[in-house]
């Protein structure tokens, strides 16, 4: 078996025909009609997180908690920690405490 020279001539060489363009509109009509998802950014919820301004704080607070919540317990926690004006770590701190003396106080 003989191998090709990588160095051979390539006047012979032709390049493939390009096939026409598609137009773009085409393609979404097509890909809408087949049922493919948009690619598009979806608009995201007004609640997130991602909406929300930063907080910075130095709390000397250096430990995660994370928790898997509902939407509407993640938007009131930090509508909370907005009417507040605390830090998300302070809120939790303070919610912990008034649990722990709702539980303590004799029924």
């Amino acid at each position: 078996m003989t191998r090709a020279n990588p160095f051979d001539d390539l006047s012979d060489f032709t390049a493939k025909t390009q096939a026409k363009p598609v137009e773009p509109q085409q393609i979404e009509r097509i890909a809408a009609e087949l049922g493919f998802p948009s690619r598009q950014p979806v608009a995201t919820l007004p609640h997130s997180r991602v909406t929300q301004t930063r907080r910075r704080y130095t709390t000397g607070r250096n430990q995660q908690l994370n928790i898997k919540a509902t939407a509407e317990t993640v938007a009131q926690f930090y509508r909370l920690a907005d009417q507040q004006g605390v830090p998300l770590g302070e809120l939790l701190d303070q919610a912990l405490q008034a649990l722990e003396k709702s539980i303590q106080k004799p029924v």
